[in-house]
């Protein structure tokens, strides 16, 4: 009995500590681009303004997107977003402005049914063969590269490789700590 007391006594410092390390893993992993090309970018999408626009986060995610792209880094570039609260279609805004930023259409693909993390690696997945794809970019937040990338190789992908831009919000310590749960129930 005095030995379970022990136990459960250090159990809140042993979860700090694995929560503090895997926090900085996962902030190393999103943070580091190795300088890898693919054969894909999967942009994942976020928020979609009332007005249309696309909110800031949004943006600097396909202006990374974009460098790729421009970098010659990726031949394409998949785009993922559900349906948002705000009417919009994110994969088609997102669309939308990699050609006003002259990105061939033909080098697009929408996926508008990547509601969440999950979806779209389902989505790109069943995208896989049609289109001739074996490598990945993914780009979001730093926080959720690491489990995009987890996702992508349970679908059977080998060469995944993150990139997130250059973008930092108060918000991401909350999101940090949502990443931690998630990265343990995909």
């Amino acid at each position: 009995m005095k030995n379970w007391k022990q136990v459960f006594k250090y159990l809140p410092i042993l979860f700090l500590i694995w929560f503090m390390a895997h926090t900085i893993f996962i902030t190393i992993d999103g943070l580091n681009d190795n300088g890898k090309s693919a054969d894909v970018a999967v942009i994942l999408g976020n928020k979609v303004n009332e007005d249309g626009t696309l909110s800031e986060r949004l943006e600097k995610r396909l202006e990374c997107g974009l460098n790729l792209y421009r970098n010659k880094r990726v031949k394409r570039i998949i785009v993922s977003g559900g349906f948002g609260k705000e009417g919009f279609y994110e994969g088609d805004k997102m669309k939308e402005f990699l050609v006003a930023n002259k990105v061939p259409d033909t080098a697009i693909i929408v996926d508008n049914l990547g509601n969440n993390t999950r979806a779209t690696a389902d989505n790109v997945t069943k995208l896989r063969d049609s289109l001739h794809f074996e490598s990945i970019i993914v780009v979001s937040q730093y926080f959720h590269i690491t489990r995009t990338k987890m996702l992508f190789k349970k679908h059977g992908f080998q060469d995944v490789n993150g990139v997130s831009p250059n973008y930092f919000e108060f918000k991401d310590l909350y999101s940090l700590l949502r990443e931690f749960v998630g990265y343990y129930t995909q």
